[in-house]
């Protein structure tokens, strides 16, 4: 608070004429080589910038890894749910490359996901539905799904 009271003041008092421009010329007295400002030498800030650029470039590639990874468990869902594709994931994918690596907790729930649906898909699966069906639900279905085309036919048909 007392530094913005300070600098109004200050440039209050330039306007005036009256002096105060002491702090303008401490700044255009600053150096102009930013190796200089960062108190380096001109290989040392080279170096320093190479650095930055290879750090920023593995940041890169990870955030890139982790969503080709959440876009391989979207496209598992949708193929699991049978929802539409997205593009956006095919997209996201092709750009980390064939080698994408989820994390192994995913990695077992995708493959806890397919051996449920491969013993949904076999031929004891299905003997199990069976066991659960409600045969008189099935049975009411049938025979109104019977009337009904009979009612139909009728319509349609002179002769009946």
């Amino acid at each position: 608070m007392a530094f913005i009271v300070k600098s109004m003041l200050s440039n209050q008092v330039k306007n005036l004429g009256l002096g105060g421009g002491n702090e303008e010329k401490k700044e255009e007295a600053a150096p102009t080589d930013p190796a200089a400002a960062a108190g380096m030498t001109r290989e040392e800030y080279e170096e320093y910038q190479k650095q930055l650029i290879e750090e920023k470039m593995e940041r890169d590639a990870a955030f890139t890894q982790k969503k080709a990874g959440r876009a391989v468990v979207r496209v598992h869902l949708r193929e699991k749910y049978r929802l539409p594709k997205s593009e956006m994931d095919e997209t996201q994918i092709q750009l980390a490359g064939d080698d994408v690596d989820l994390p192994e907790d995913l990695q077992k729930m995708v493959d806890e996901d397919q051996v449920e649906e491969e013993d949904k898909d076999s031929i004891l699966g299905q003997l199990q539905n069976i066991q659960n069906m409600d045969f008189d639900t099935l049975k009411e279905k049938a025979q109104t799904t019977l009337t009904e085309m009979k009612q139909a036919a009728e319509e349609k048909c002179s002769v009946m």
